[in-house]
């Protein structure tokens, strides 16, 4: 077996220990590390031999010159793989990746259900006016309970925009623990794969008109950027939340800083932002109604762990020819499959 001869890196970190451990047992691969700052002279080299980037998902957290665009491209001619370390892919140009025959694979699933628990953890706390009143009794002596009447999440409606396997863990809790009816938009499942997920498939404009709670759960593409905005939010309840543990330009910031300042909903749960984190003056954190984390709805130990497990898993697999089971880019599959046989002389299955 021939040595180091396919080569991985990564920058800053991974999302587990267990990803190098398991790269580290094989022979045949380099795992290199990078820092934000490396200067070209250690980076260069690197990159220049990569088959595989092992990329953070966090966009603000990696360095613009680490980031998956055709300049890295260029400076990268031997890649093959880009694997992002969680669902999302936000630092990868994906169309750039494919014009230049490179698979891009996620690890969608991994996080599910930290994330579906963050979001339901928000409904909750929202519905039942939890941080308002811890809020209170820090600031307030004599604190009125009667100001804080909330409200049952059991039996209410929640909207699902994105019945993915987050989307489908959160249906499955919302309906299973708290018998809640649950509709959901997506446009790319049928009304009957909807159903077997556990979501009523309605349009979008409906599932805002109807549902007590809006959860975000798509991915972040061309066409959901900027989905949820002003004329988006004038279609809810007065009385509904909107909680989204997606990613930050799906909905607009400024327009639901209007909403809520206007009253037009009741609150908001958000653990993705614009710009991550956000800085503390940001204005949506001035409203007592908002619940804000700085992403860290998939950040458990057991989603770290099982996420470090099958990106390891994953670009092991690929690299040794098997075609992956979460390829984001499926249509650059001939192209990739030619470059795979002239670096290492066969063919991918």
């Amino acid at each position: 077996m021939s040595v180091n001869n396919k080569r991985v890196f990564y920058v800053k970190y991974l999302a587990h220990p267990i990803y190098e451990k398991i790269l580290r047992a094989r022979a045949d691969v380099r795992l290199d590390r990078l820092e934000n700052e490396s200067p070209d002279d250690v980076s260069a080299p690197v990159l220049a031999a990569a088959h595989a980037y092992q990329i953070g998902a966090a966009r603000d957290e990696l360095a613009r010159h680490f980031h998956v665009d055709a300049d890295l491209l260029r400076r990268a001619p031997n890649l093959l793989i880009v694997s992002s370390n969680g669902a999302g892919y936000d630092p990868v140009d994906v169309e750039a990746c494919t014009a230049a025959g490179v698979l891009v694979v996620n690890q969608s699933g991994g996080n599910a259900n930290s994330v579906a628990e963050h979001a339901l953890a928000m409904m909750l706390t929202l519905s039942k006016r939890i941080i308002g009143a811890d809020r209170a009794l820090r600031r307030e002596h004599n604190v009125d309970r009667n100001a804080l009447i909330g409200n049952e999440v059991s039996g209410k409606t929640v909207g699902i925009i994105g019945l993915g396997n987050v989307g489908r863990r959160i249906a499955e809790l919302c309906r299973g623990l708290l018998r809640m009816n649950v509709l959901a938009y997506d446009p790319y499942l049928s009304a009957t794969e909807m159903a077997t997920r556990g979501g009523e498939k309605v349009e979008l404009d409906d599932l805002l008109r109807r549902s007590d709670f809006v959860s975000i759960s798509c991915p972040l593409t061309k066409e959901s950027r900027g989905m949820i905005s002003a004329r988006q939010f004038a279609l809810m309840q007065p009385h509904a939340f909107l909680v989204t543990t997606a990613r930050g330009f799906i909905h607009d910031e400024a327009a639901l800083y209007e909403a809520l300042r206007d009253r037009r909903i009741a609150g908001a749960g958000l653990d993705v932002w614009s710009k991550e984190p956000p800085p503390p003056d940001h204005p949506l954190l001035q409203f007592d109604n908002v619940l804000a984390s700085p992403h860290t709805a998939g950040v458990t130990r057991e989603a770290r762990e099982n996420m470090g497990r099958i990106a390891a898993e994953q670009i092991l697999d690929a690299l040794d020819g098997k075609r992956p089971p979460r390829v984001v880019n499926p249509e650059v599959w001939p192209d990739f499959s030619r470059r795979f046989e002239r670096a290492f002389g066969v063919k991918p299955g």
